[in-house]
């Protein structure tokens, strides 16, 4: 199934409801978080697309040319036309919220639409990379944000995940973050953390 260029899934929610985008990491697709996504709010439309850009096969949503090295204009034009897809697809259902969950590169995904473009009103960002400085974003303030890391992550290391937390504070967002003692893998205390930001009103 195709819309905007995206092979996905999705469930439609109730009208009215929040409309959550679930974006994998390198080598998922859409089905690694889609039925995640539908237990954390049952109610809401949820959206999985799948990366179209294949890096040995690996499906993923922007390039790269390297470990943590990004082809920045490629970057661009990929949050430019996700950015096209979820106000599509957001309108299309009436959603009341536009919500995201992204791990590694879909946190990246997630995390530059939210720089770039706004869009989320919460997101939750498992094992985000942003390797450079991003620019200030005055319309980030009071978006909720929830970041998720791994203190012995070699892929997000902990210096640049504090960074882009104190990132996303400066913007006077409401930032959570929540680690664990492992990697670059998710944790029991994440999925209850992210169970218990998407609970909280919003």
């Amino acid at each position: 199934m195709t819309n905007n260029g995206y092979v996905h899934r999705l469930h439609a929610g109730a009208p009215g409801k929040p409309i959550l985008f679930v974006f994998h990491g390198t080598g998922g697709d859409e089905n690694q978080f889609f039925d995640f996504g539908r237990r954390l709010l049952p109610e809401a439309t949820i959206v999985s697309p799948r990366g179209d850009v294949s890096e040995y096969g690996a499906a993923r949503f922007f390039k790269r040319t390297g470990e943590g090295v990004y082809d920045m204009a490629d970057l661009a034009r990929a949050t430019d036309k996700m950015s096209g897809y979820v106000q599509d697809l957001a309108s299309a259902h009436g959603a009341s919220r536009i919500l995201g969950l992204g791990f590694s590169n879909g946190a990246n995904i997630l995390a530059n639409l939210l720089i770039e473009k706004g869009l989320f009103d919460a997101a939750a960002l498992l094992h985000p990379l942003i390797p450079f400085r991003p620019h200030a974003n005055p319309d980030l303030s009071g978006r909720r944000i929830l970041i998720t890391a791994g203190q012995r992550d070699p892929i997000s290391p902990v210096a640049l995940t504090e960074a882009l937390s104190a990132y996303f504070e400066g913007q006077k967002a409401q930032v959570q973050t929540e680690w664990h003692s492992g990697g670059h893998d998710i944790r029991p205390n994440e999925i209850e953390a992210i169970g218990r930001f998407f609970s909280e009103p919003m």
